[in-house]
Protein backbone atom coordinates (compact mmCIF):
# COMPACT_ATOMS: atom_id res chain seq x y z
CA UNK A 1 0.00 0.00 0.00
CA UNK A 2 2.85 2.38 0.86
CA UNK A 3 4.41 1.62 -2.52
CA UNK A 4 1.12 2.43 -4.23
CA UNK A 5 0.83 5.84 -2.56
CA UNK A 6 4.49 6.55 -3.24
CA UNK A 7 4.01 5.78 -6.94
CA UNK A 8 0.81 7.84 -6.99
CA UNK A 9 2.62 10.80 -5.43
CA UNK A 10 5.46 10.51 -7.92
CA UNK A 11 2.99 10.33 -10.81
CA UNK A 12 1.17 13.46 -9.64
CA UNK A 13 4.51 15.23 -9.19
CA UNK A 14 5.60 14.27 -12.71
CA UNK A 15 2.34 15.46 -14.23
CA UNK A 16 2.66 18.77 -12.41
CA UNK A 17 6.26 19.10 -13.55
CA UNK A 18 5.45 18.31 -17.19
CA UNK A 19 2.59 20.78 -17.23
CA UNK A 20 5.03 23.38 -15.98
CA UNK A 21 3.13 26.27 -14.53
CA UNK A 22 -0.21 24.49 -14.55
CA UNK A 23 -0.17 24.23 -10.72
CA UNK A 24 1.95 27.31 -10.08
CA UNK A 25 0.70 30.78 -9.36
CA UNK A 26 0.43 32.86 -12.52
CA UNK A 27 1.79 35.36 -13.25
CA UNK A 28 4.89 35.53 -11.06
CA UNK A 29 7.08 37.65 -13.32
CA UNK A 30 6.91 40.20 -16.14
CA UNK A 31 4.80 39.42 -19.21
CA UNK A 32 6.08 40.31 -22.68
CA UNK A 33 3.43 41.75 -25.00
CA UNK A 34 4.58 41.36 -28.62
CA UNK A 35 3.26 43.83 -31.19
CA UNK A 36 3.60 42.53 -34.75
CA UNK A 37 3.60 45.97 -36.40
CA UNK A 38 5.41 49.31 -36.23
CA UNK A 39 5.15 51.58 -33.19
CA UNK A 40 2.43 54.18 -33.72
CA UNK A 41 -0.11 51.92 -35.42
CA UNK A 42 -3.41 50.62 -34.04
CA UNK A 43 -1.91 47.45 -32.55
CA UNK A 44 0.61 49.56 -30.66
CA UNK A 45 -1.90 52.23 -29.60
CA UNK A 46 -4.38 49.71 -28.16
CA UNK A 47 -1.64 47.79 -26.34
CA UNK A 48 -0.29 51.01 -24.84
CA UNK A 49 -3.76 51.92 -23.58
CA UNK A 50 -4.01 48.46 -21.99
CA UNK A 51 -0.48 48.34 -20.57
CA UNK A 52 -0.95 50.11 -17.21
CA UNK A 53 -4.40 48.64 -16.50
CA UNK A 54 -3.05 45.14 -17.24
CA UNK A 55 -0.11 45.74 -14.91
CA UNK A 56 -2.59 46.75 -12.20
CA UNK A 57 -4.63 43.56 -12.72
CA UNK A 58 -1.63 41.21 -12.93
CA UNK A 59 0.63 42.90 -10.40
CA UNK A 60 3.63 42.40 -12.72
CA UNK A 61 5.23 44.57 -15.44
CA UNK A 62 4.01 44.35 -19.05
CA UNK A 63 6.95 44.75 -21.42
CA UNK A 64 6.22 45.89 -24.98
CA UNK A 65 8.28 44.33 -27.79
CA UNK A 66 7.95 44.89 -31.56
CA UNK A 67 8.33 42.11 -34.15
CA UNK A 68 7.30 43.75 -37.41
CA UNK A 69 7.33 42.46 -40.97
CA UNK A 70 5.24 40.55 -43.47
CA UNK A 71 2.03 42.30 -42.47
CA UNK A 72 2.36 40.77 -39.00
CA UNK A 73 3.49 37.33 -40.23
CA UNK A 74 7.00 37.66 -38.77
CA UNK A 75 5.61 38.03 -35.26
CA UNK A 76 2.90 35.41 -35.64
CA UNK A 77 5.43 32.92 -36.99
CA UNK A 78 7.47 33.50 -33.85
CA UNK A 79 4.35 32.90 -31.76
CA UNK A 80 4.25 29.29 -32.95
CA UNK A 81 7.82 28.76 -31.68
CA UNK A 82 7.42 30.57 -28.36
CA UNK A 83 7.37 28.74 -25.02
CA UNK A 84 3.69 28.25 -24.07
CA UNK A 85 4.00 29.44 -20.47
CA UNK A 86 1.85 32.58 -20.62
CA UNK A 87 4.77 34.95 -20.22
CA UNK A 88 4.76 35.99 -23.88
CA UNK A 89 1.50 37.13 -25.45
CA UNK A 90 1.01 38.44 -28.97
CA UNK A 91 -1.29 41.08 -30.39
CA UNK A 92 -3.39 39.63 -33.23
CA UNK A 93 -5.32 41.09 -36.15
CA UNK A 94 -8.26 39.68 -38.06
CA UNK A 95 -8.51 39.19 -41.00
CA UNK A 96 -4.69 39.16 -41.25
CA UNK A 97 -4.20 35.88 -39.34
CA UNK A 98 -6.85 34.30 -41.57
CA UNK A 99 -6.05 35.65 -45.03
CA UNK A 100 -2.26 35.29 -44.92
CA UNK A 101 -2.29 31.46 -44.72
CA UNK A 102 -5.06 31.44 -47.35
CA UNK A 103 -3.06 33.50 -49.86
CA UNK A 104 0.57 32.52 -49.19
CA UNK A 105 2.21 29.15 -49.79
CA UNK A 106 4.16 29.58 -46.56
CA UNK A 107 2.84 32.24 -44.21
CA UNK A 108 5.03 30.85 -41.42
CA UNK A 109 2.05 29.84 -39.32
CA UNK A 110 -1.42 28.35 -39.53
CA UNK A 111 -4.50 30.22 -38.34
CA UNK A 112 -5.39 27.45 -35.88
CA UNK A 113 -1.98 27.83 -34.20
CA UNK A 114 -2.91 31.31 -33.01
CA UNK A 115 -4.98 30.88 -29.87
CA UNK A 116 -6.83 34.11 -29.12
CA UNK A 117 -7.68 34.52 -25.45
CA UNK A 118 -9.59 37.74 -26.09
CA UNK A 119 -10.65 40.03 -28.94
CA UNK A 120 -11.15 43.54 -27.63
CA UNK A 121 -11.89 45.96 -30.49
CA UNK A 122 -12.84 46.48 -34.12
CA UNK A 123 -11.57 49.30 -36.32
CA UNK A 124 -13.33 50.04 -39.62
CA UNK A 125 -11.38 50.97 -42.71
CA UNK A 126 -11.53 54.59 -43.80
CA UNK A 127 -10.45 56.18 -47.09
CA UNK A 128 -8.51 59.37 -46.38
CA UNK A 129 -6.53 62.04 -48.22
CA UNK A 130 -4.39 64.98 -47.13
CA UNK A 131 -6.33 67.85 -45.62
CA UNK A 132 -5.19 70.24 -48.37
CA UNK A 133 -6.01 67.79 -51.18
CA UNK A 134 -8.17 68.91 -54.07
CA UNK A 135 -10.24 65.80 -53.32
CA UNK A 136 -12.98 66.89 -50.93
CA UNK A 137 -15.49 64.03 -51.13
CA UNK A 138 -15.71 60.36 -52.05
CA UNK A 139 -17.32 61.42 -55.32
CA UNK A 140 -14.27 63.59 -56.04
CA UNK A 141 -11.99 60.63 -55.29
CA UNK A 142 -13.85 58.28 -57.63
CA UNK A 143 -13.78 60.84 -60.45
CA UNK A 144 -10.07 61.54 -59.87
CA UNK A 145 -9.20 57.83 -59.74
CA UNK A 146 -11.01 57.16 -63.02
CA UNK A 147 -8.93 59.88 -64.68
CA UNK A 148 -5.72 58.57 -63.07
CA UNK A 149 -5.63 54.73 -63.36
CA UNK A 150 -3.39 52.85 -60.92
CA UNK A 151 -3.66 55.67 -58.39
CA UNK A 152 -1.33 54.85 -55.46
CA UNK A 153 -3.22 54.13 -52.24
CA UNK A 154 -1.24 53.24 -49.12
CA UNK A 155 -2.18 50.94 -46.26
CA UNK A 156 -0.97 48.61 -43.53
CA UNK A 157 0.26 45.19 -44.62
CA UNK A 158 -0.69 42.77 -47.36
CA UNK A 159 -2.88 40.77 -47.28
CA UNK A 160 -4.73 42.74 -44.63
CA UNK A 161 -7.97 44.58 -43.97
CA UNK A 162 -6.50 47.59 -45.76
CA UNK A 163 -5.25 45.71 -48.83
CA UNK A 164 -8.41 43.62 -49.18
CA UNK A 165 -10.49 46.72 -48.59
CA UNK A 166 -8.74 48.52 -51.43
CA UNK A 167 -9.50 45.60 -53.76
CA UNK A 168 -13.10 45.39 -52.56
CA UNK A 169 -13.72 49.12 -53.01
CA UNK A 170 -12.00 49.09 -56.41
CA UNK A 171 -14.42 46.39 -57.49
CA UNK A 172 -17.65 48.05 -56.32
CA UNK A 173 -16.54 51.46 -57.65
CA UNK A 174 -15.06 50.07 -60.89
CA UNK A 175 -11.63 51.63 -60.25
CA UNK A 176 -8.01 50.63 -60.82
CA UNK A 177 -6.06 51.43 -57.67
CA UNK A 178 -2.43 50.57 -56.93
CA UNK A 179 -2.19 49.43 -53.32
CA UNK A 180 1.14 50.24 -51.62
CA UNK A 181 1.86 48.15 -48.53
CA UNK A 182 3.60 49.55 -45.44
CA UNK A 183 4.76 47.75 -42.29
CA UNK A 184 1.98 49.35 -40.26
CA UNK A 185 -0.68 52.04 -40.48
CA UNK A 186 1.57 54.41 -38.56
CA UNK A 187 4.31 53.91 -41.16
CA UNK A 188 1.90 54.71 -44.00
CA UNK A 189 0.96 58.16 -42.67
CA UNK A 190 4.26 59.93 -43.57
CA UNK A 191 3.89 58.58 -47.13
CA UNK A 192 0.55 60.37 -47.43
CA UNK A 193 1.80 63.60 -45.90
CA UNK A 194 4.91 63.47 -48.09
CA UNK A 195 2.88 63.00 -51.28
CA UNK A 196 4.19 59.51 -52.03
CA UNK A 197 0.64 58.12 -52.13
CA UNK A 198 -2.52 59.99 -53.07
CA UNK A 199 -4.68 58.41 -50.38
CA UNK A 200 -4.70 55.88 -47.57
CA UNK A 201 -7.01 52.97 -47.00
CA UNK A 202 -6.35 53.16 -43.29
CA UNK A 203 -8.36 52.88 -40.09
CA UNK A 204 -10.75 55.26 -38.34
CA UNK A 205 -8.21 55.61 -35.52
CA UNK A 206 -5.64 57.16 -37.87
CA UNK A 207 -8.16 59.66 -39.25
CA UNK A 208 -9.24 60.55 -35.71
CA UNK A 209 -5.61 60.99 -34.69
CA UNK A 210 -4.78 63.51 -37.45
CA UNK A 211 -7.91 65.66 -37.90
CA UNK A 212 -5.88 68.73 -38.93
CA UNK A 213 -3.76 66.90 -41.50
CA UNK A 214 -6.05 64.20 -42.87
CA UNK A 215 -9.48 64.32 -44.50
CA UNK A 216 -11.60 61.19 -44.10
CA UNK A 217 -13.87 60.64 -47.10
CA UNK A 218 -15.88 57.59 -46.04
CA UNK A 219 -15.96 54.89 -43.36
CA UNK A 220 -16.29 51.19 -44.28
CA UNK A 221 -18.80 50.32 -41.57
CA UNK A 222 -22.53 49.74 -41.16
CA UNK A 223 -22.86 52.99 -39.24
CA UNK A 224 -20.80 56.13 -38.69
CA UNK A 225 -17.87 56.04 -36.28
CA UNK A 226 -18.30 57.88 -32.96
CA UNK A 227 -14.91 59.51 -33.41
CA UNK A 228 -15.81 60.70 -36.94
CA UNK A 229 -19.52 61.60 -36.71
CA UNK A 230 -19.45 63.88 -39.78
CA UNK A 231 -17.88 61.27 -42.06
CA UNK A 232 -20.44 59.23 -44.06
CA UNK A 233 -20.22 55.48 -44.56
CA UNK A 234 -19.54 54.02 -48.00
CA UNK A 235 -23.03 52.50 -47.85
CA UNK A 236 -24.59 55.93 -47.33
CA UNK A 237 -22.86 57.03 -50.51
CA UNK A 238 -24.06 54.05 -52.54
CA UNK A 239 -21.13 51.62 -52.23
CA UNK A 240 -21.73 48.22 -50.61
CA UNK A 241 -18.37 48.07 -48.89
CA UNK A 242 -17.74 47.17 -45.23
CA UNK A 243 -14.28 46.15 -44.03
CA UNK A 244 -11.94 46.58 -41.07
CA UNK A 245 -9.81 44.81 -38.49
CA UNK A 246 -10.49 43.08 -35.19
CA UNK A 247 -7.66 43.06 -32.66
CA UNK A 248 -6.99 40.75 -29.78
CA UNK A 249 -4.35 38.96 -27.74
CA UNK A 250 -3.13 35.42 -28.32
CA UNK A 251 -0.87 32.79 -26.81
CA UNK A 252 1.18 29.97 -28.37
CA UNK A 253 -0.39 26.54 -28.92
CA UNK A 254 -0.08 24.35 -25.85
CA UNK A 255 -0.54 27.14 -23.31
CA UNK A 256 -2.25 25.64 -20.21
CA UNK A 257 -5.97 26.28 -19.86
CA UNK A 258 -5.66 27.87 -16.41
CA UNK A 259 -3.19 30.41 -17.80
CA UNK A 260 -5.45 31.19 -20.76
CA UNK A 261 -8.34 31.78 -18.35
CA UNK A 262 -6.28 34.19 -16.25
CA UNK A 263 -5.38 36.16 -19.38
CA UNK A 264 -8.96 36.10 -20.66
CA UNK A 265 -10.33 37.45 -17.37
CA UNK A 266 -7.63 40.13 -17.21
CA UNK A 267 -8.40 41.46 -20.70
CA UNK A 268 -12.12 41.25 -19.94
CA UNK A 269 -11.66 43.39 -16.82
CA UNK A 270 -9.46 45.93 -18.59
CA UNK A 271 -11.88 46.13 -21.53
CA UNK A 272 -14.69 47.15 -19.15
CA UNK A 273 -12.59 49.88 -17.52
CA UNK A 274 -14.39 53.20 -18.25
CA UNK A 275 -11.07 55.01 -18.74
CA UNK A 276 -9.92 52.42 -21.27
CA UNK A 277 -13.26 52.55 -23.10
CA UNK A 278 -13.15 56.35 -23.38
CA UNK A 279 -9.57 56.36 -24.67
CA UNK A 280 -10.37 53.66 -27.21
CA UNK A 281 -13.59 55.23 -28.50
CA UNK A 282 -12.09 58.73 -28.66
CA UNK A 283 -9.45 57.30 -30.99
CA UNK A 284 -11.94 55.62 -33.31
CA UNK A 285 -11.92 52.06 -31.94
CA UNK A 286 -15.17 50.14 -31.49
CA UNK A 287 -15.15 48.07 -28.30
CA UNK A 288 -15.67 44.31 -28.64
CA UNK A 289 -15.94 41.70 -25.89
CA UNK A 290 -15.05 38.28 -27.32
CA UNK A 291 -13.75 35.82 -24.73
CA UNK A 292 -11.70 32.77 -25.68
CA UNK A 293 -14.61 30.62 -26.90
CA UNK A 294 -16.33 33.52 -28.67
CA UNK A 295 -13.05 34.51 -30.34
CA UNK A 296 -12.70 31.04 -31.84
CA UNK A 297 -16.25 31.19 -33.19
CA UNK A 298 -15.52 34.59 -34.75
CA UNK A 299 -12.31 33.31 -36.37
CA UNK A 300 -14.14 30.25 -37.75
CA UNK A 301 -16.95 32.43 -39.12
CA UNK A 302 -14.57 34.93 -40.73
CA UNK A 303 -12.44 32.13 -42.19
CA UNK A 304 -15.44 30.94 -44.20
CA UNK A 305 -16.24 34.51 -45.27
CA UNK A 306 -12.70 35.40 -46.37
CA UNK A 307 -12.09 32.08 -48.11
CA UNK A 308 -15.15 32.77 -50.27
CA UNK A 309 -14.14 36.41 -50.80
CA UNK A 310 -10.56 35.54 -51.78
CA UNK A 311 -11.83 32.88 -54.18
CA UNK A 312 -14.17 35.43 -55.76
CA UNK A 313 -11.33 37.94 -56.09
CA UNK A 314 -8.96 35.31 -57.50
CA UNK A 315 -6.56 35.69 -54.57
CA UNK A 316 -6.94 32.26 -52.95
CA UNK A 317 -3.67 30.30 -53.14
CA UNK A 318 -3.70 27.45 -55.64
Amino acid sequence: MKKFFLLLSLTIFCIATVSGIALAKYPEKAITYVICFNPGGESDITARIQQKPLEKVFGVPIIMVYKKGGGGAVGWSELTRTKPDGYTIFGTNLPHIIVQPLTRKNAGYKTEQIHNVYIFEFTPNVLAVKKDSEIKTLKDFVEYAKKHPNLPVGGSGQPSANSLGTVEFSKVANLKLNYISFTGSGAAVPALFGGHVKALMTYTSMAARYPDKMRALAVAAEKRAKALPDVPTFKELGYNYVEGAYRGAAVPPGTPENVRKVLEKAFEKVNHDPTVIKKMEDLGFIMEYYGEAESKKLVDKLTVYYRNLLKELGLLKK
